[in-house]
């Protein structure tokens, strides 16, 4: 049988689950009817339930078959509404309509509420999805692309609404924000329609992709703001200056605080609970309650509570913990109900008939040329004038067309506060539909014509590192300290990540707490309070990350001070539950810096046992011998490998080190003769040790570090390396260790010897607790 029958087979297939699909459902809305047919005239518990049903089960099989004809799932959505509204199912069965969704204002309110309930949820998880980063590296070329995209259609969409019949107007005395409305709707781009056709196109990282999704991005943002105040405008119903200078204020007001003091609040809200909670999702609450409050901040200011929806979910985007966890949970929540039910009951109030009225299907063509032409040329022209070429030109014109959700949601809006009537509104949900659905094709073709450049291929290349790289794998550290000298080493590798990686730090001691009675007798030994080595090693490391960063060159990319997140837990329970506790709160790697690190059977000590064993997931042991530099670029570290990936990802451990330090760094490969006659390992990388320097030569430029390259062949690896380290000076070991089956702590022969007779500082790395990390390509 050939593809193409196939694909005419599972359309038919397709069709006929949804049909019967369909019809389930409308039979069980009857029953739900016929059972509630005595309490008519109040609202039916039973009908509304059938209403979100049905609109979930409808939309979510349209959505997928248009994801499958390569369009949006929203459209299906959508088209959902609009087939069981009165465009088809209404028409065709105007009294089963009529019943199924009532114009009971009581019974339109309970589907209304869920609906203006999935705009907040929509409006945060777009937020979510916004990568203000991306916006602000391209915001030069982003920014005129974008302006000159709305201002255009938005000029033209206001004309329009200044020049239509009155006939056509819910108030001509509202005309003005009518057009503003108008406007508004025919210039914003939806952000995630263009991400997800970008990201299909596997185009998210070439230039032009980025270039197209910071400009939808700052689209969105602008759009909102215009949308919150014209909101307010709406409500007045005329435009009042004092009203206009109270929106426009309260608006950059209430974005100067988010964007400062609120994501340290709202970061310090999710770690709060993250860390204290045991019920249940209860970051999941806490952001519910985040973006709730700031809707409400946004409603008392005099614009909509999408704003505040929206920066909250850019708020909670930027969060440096759980954001994969956050993001599962509540998008699930979102696409599974809100987004079929929002859509579809958008969907439900489009008259389609309406075109039959052939000045509305004149005002409908007008909309849509006016919204394309205008988005289209502003973005090519802005993107010309930028030096872009035709081709690329091109393809931002077609990315920026494309309305979907965020035209869908202006409507409702304008709907809601009478701006707009069923007329206008049905207009512009069919000019979101069209725009939407002409998009992805014609992307498509645009981005199929451009060559890829050198420097984007580096690009490429580089971030294709990142995203398989082991340390890639990790998102918050736990710092476990006693006041030693090994502590103090831990810290500094804790703040090297903190500021290259943006990785938030929890300070543990975790020595025993003292009673009052020794703390008494402490600080009048003392003269003073004796604070917690915790409090100490933590201030500590902030002044070291500090210092690192004013130190830095100011394009050498690193964490802003403001986002340096340290936080001291107390020891307040047995070793080994506030460990499980900790590592359960989206801590994966443990940096622990105790003394003695060694116990009287010359392996790993207790204490180090306990918490390698407790914590669930990556610990690297940090065991200082001799005093520390000075300055961390006196740090000499000595990198041994083998042809194991646990070494080959030590080594990007150390290597990342060395680029926060500005450290000198050597890789010593050991060669040992058994190698040639042994079995190879499943995790060998290969038996010709040029494959290996080759592999850690491009990690080591990936992150720009210069590597001495020593090649040494000899029976005792141990005895390789501590005679490297003291001929060549390090003061630093990063080894690559796996666990071995004991009754202590071990992790074989050369870590073990290490730690026995190393007379300078190790660092020994579990490299094979991270099953998803993937080590670069090879080819």
């Amino acid at each position: 049988m050939s593809s193409r029958q196939n694909c005419i087979k599972s359309f038919s297939s397709n069709v006929l689950i949804i049909a019967i699909a369909i019809i389930l459902s409308l039979s069980i809305a009857q029953t739900a009817l016929a059972a509630e047919g005595q309490k008519a005239s109040h609202p039916s518990e039973g009908l509304f339930l059938a209403q979100i049903v049905l609109l979930v089960v409808s939309g979510r099989l349209l959505g997928e078959l248009m994801v499958r004809f390569g369009q949006p799932s929203i459209m299906g959505q959508i088209i959902a509404g609009i087939i069981l509204g009165p465009s088809l199912f209404g028409l065709a069965f105007p009294h089963a309509q009529a019943s199924l969704f009532p114009s009971n204002e009581a019974q339109k309110s309970m589907a209304d509420a869920v609906a203006q309930l999935g705009i907040l949820f929509l409006l945060l998880l777009a937020g979510m999805e916004t990568d203000l980063g991306l916006a602000k590296r391209l915001r030069k070329s982003a920014a005129g692309v974008s302006l000159a995209g709305i201002v255009i259609p938005f000029a033209a969409g206001f004309a329009l609404g200044e020049l239509i019949p009155d006939s056509l107007l819910p108030d001509p005395q509202k005309r003005l924000v009518t057009s503003l409305f108008l406007g508004t709707a025919l210039s914003i781009s939806s952000v995630k329609i263009v991400a997800s056709v970008v990201r299909e196109m596997d185009f998210m990282r070439r230039n032009i992709g980025q270039l197209i999704v910071a400009s939808a991005i700052i689209d969105d943002t602008v759009g909102w703001v215009i949308i919150a105040i014209t909101f307010g405008l709406a409500e007045k119903g005329m435009v009042d200056l004092t009203t206009l200078a109270t929106s426009v204020v309260g608006t950059l007001a209430f974005m100067a605080v988010s964007f400062t003091v609120g994501r340290r609040i709202v970061f310090e809200i999710i770690r709060w609970t993250n860390d204290n909670f045991r019920s249940d999702l209860p970051v999941l609450s806490a952001i519910i309650a985040i973006m709730g409050a700031m809707a409400i901040i946004t409603n008392l200011i005099g614009v909509h509570t999408v704003l505040g929806a929206f920066v909250a979910g850019i708020l909670v985007g930027e969060s440096p913990i759980l954001t994969r966890q956050i993001d599962v949970q509540l998008r699930g929540l979102t696409t599974a109900l809100f987004m079929p039910a929002f859509f579809g009951l958008t969907g439900l109030q489009t008259d389609l008939t309406v075109l039959a009225d052939p000045s509305i299907l004149l005002l409908t063509a007008a909309v849509v040329i006016i919204a394309s032409v205008g988005k289209f040329g502003g973005a090519f022209a802005a993107a010309k004038i930028s030096g872009y070429s035709g081709s690329e030109a091109l393809a931002l014109g077609c990315g920026m067309n494309a309305r979907g959700s965020t035209e869908v949601i202006v409507a409702t809006i304008g709907l809601s506060v009478g701006v707009l009537d069923e007329k206008l509104f049905s207009v512009v949900v069919a000019m979101a539909v069209i725009t939407t659905m002409a998009m992805p094709p014609t992307l498509r073709w645009a981005l199929a014509r451009l060559p890829l450049r050198k420097e984007e291929r580096d690009r490429l290349e580089r971030e294709e590192f990142e995203s398989e790289s082991f340390l890639g794998n990790f998102e918050r550290i736990l710092l476990t300290v006693d006041g030693s000298q090994s502590s103090r080493l831990a810290a500094w590798i804790a703040a090297f990540f903190t500021v290259t990686r943006r990785m938030p730090i929890t300070v543990l001691d975790v020595r025993a707490p003292i009673d009052e009675s020794e703390e008494r007798e402490m600080a009048s030994a003392n003269g003073q309070q004796v604070p917690p080595q915790s409090r100490t090693i933590a201030q500590e490391l902030r002044e070291f990350a500090t210092d690192l960063l004013s130190a830095a060159a100011p394009d050498a990319g690193l964490t802003a001070a403001s986002d340096i997140h340290i936080t001291v837990r107390d020891r307040n329970g047995e070793l080994e539950t506030v460990l499980s506790d900790i590592s359960s709160t989206g801590h994966d790697l443990l940096l622990t810096g105790v003394e003695p690190s060694m116990g009287q059977d010359g392996r790993f000590s207790r204490p180090l046992q306990i918490m390698t064993s407790a914590f669930k997931g990556t610990s690297a042991i940090v065991s200082a011998r001799g005093p520390l530099p000075e300055r961390p670029r006196d740090l000499r570290i000595l990198l041994p490998v083998s042809g194991t990936e646990r070494s080959i990802r030590a080594a990007e451990f150390g290597l990342a080190i060395a680029k926060a330090a500005g450290a000198h760094c050597a890789l010593l490969l050991i060669v040992e003769p058994r190698q040639v006659r042994a079995i190879p390992r499943i995790s060998d990388r290969g038996s010709d040790h040029q494959d290996v320097l080759k592999i850690v030569g491009e990690i080591a430029d990936y992150y720009g570090v210069e590597v001495e390259k020593v090649i040494q062949e000899g029976p005792s690896p141990e005895l390789s390396i501590l005679r490297h380290a003291r001929s060549g000076r390090y003061n630093l070991v990063v080894l690559g260790v796996s666990k071995r089956a004991s009754g202590g702590l071990s992790y074989g022969s050369v870590a073990d010897t290490l730690l026995q007779t190393a007379d300078r500082s190790c660092i020994f790395i579990e490299t094979d607790l991270a099953p998803n990390a993937v080590l670069p390509n090879q080819s």
